[in-house]
């Protein structure tokens, strides 16, 4: 089982500084500060470097604003577009700038353009449409399911966004672990998943989702879904009880009658002029070559 730390390479984002339990970063053209509880150590640029972000959002706190500016803008990877904007309930901008190595992951494991019929892939607890827009890019068939109608609303703009509104994308408002129950008794079977979920969170109809109860379940149902010609799983998490060797273990579990390989690790962003490194999550990656 290998173990890595991969790294943010997206030009677009920058890590400027972190310390004191907070993070200075660069999302396009804007400048914020938000609340960080894993960067324990103390800041290396100067009070006045941090004066220049547009934008804070500290911890349980709201966005306070020191200049007037546009609450929404757009960022770019590659051919895509994803609107970022600032937001009443989250500190969260819409992306997570550590995850673009696994972007990276799925287009360097993508079928080749005349693969027919598309391998299916499924992301569960999608989010703003990140990972599915690269994933359809890439020539997979994309099945993306949240149980949160404005994440959902959100992906489907950055569809629109990116002139991607004939890609094979389908945009499911659900519960994960229901979805996946019912597609394994429609005997749907997919080549690809990804799943990213939350350590705690609520489905459309106050279904209740507690990571540690419920993850080795759902990575079950996952194995159920994967199909003879099953090409790659990811899973990433926030959770900060856990460890990626745990998570290792339980793709092992999962995924042994697949074979293939499994690494294991931490995603994290290289700070800016700087020997620091942030780390932000951990994840296991399953490929079948």
């Amino acid at each position: 089982m290998d173990i890595q730390v991969l790294f943010n390479d997206w030009p677009e984002y920058e890590l400027l500084d972190s310390g004191n339990r907070r993070k200075l970063e660069r999302f396009g053209r804007h400048m914020v500060i938000r609340s960080e509880q894993k960067a324990w150590w103390k800041p290396e640029r100067p009070e006045s470097e941090w004066a220049k972000a547009v934008a804070v959002h500290e911890d349980q706190g709201q966005w306070t604003f020191r200049r007037e500016l546009p609450h929404e803008w757009t960022l770019r990877f590659d051919q895509l577009t994803f609107q970022t904007r600032f937001t009443d309930t989250s500190k969260h901008v819409g992306v997570f700038p550590e995850q673009s190595p696994h972007w990276r992951w799925i287009q360097e494991k993508a079928p080749a353009r005349s693969s027919q019929p598309a391998p299916r892939l499924l992301n569960l607890f999608g989010y703003t449409g990140a990972a599915s827009l690269v994933a359809a890019a890439a020539g997979y068939a994309v099945t993306h399911v949240d149980a949160s109608k404005p994440a959902v609303t959100w992906a489907r703009l950055n569809q629109q966004l990116s002139g991607m509104e004939a890609a094979p994308i389908r945009w499911i408002l659900d519960d994960a672990v229901k979805y996946v129950r019912r597609e394994i008794r429609r005997n749907s079977r997919y080549e690809a998943i990804l799943l990213d979920p939350p350590s705690f969170g609520r489905g459309p109809n106050k279904e209740i989702w507690k990571v540690e109860r419920q993850l080795t379940e759902l990575l079950d149902f996952c194995r159920q879904l994967l199909s003879d010609h099953a090409r790659l799983v990811i899973l990433t998490m926030y959770n900060i009880e856990a460890s990626s060797l745990m998570i290792g273990n339980l793709l092992s579990d999962a995924l042994k009658e697949f074979g293939g390989k499994i690494s294991v690790g931490e995603l994290a962003l290289r700070q800016k002029d700087s020997e620091k490194t942030l780390p932000l999550s951990i994840f296991g990656r399953w490929s079948a070559t």
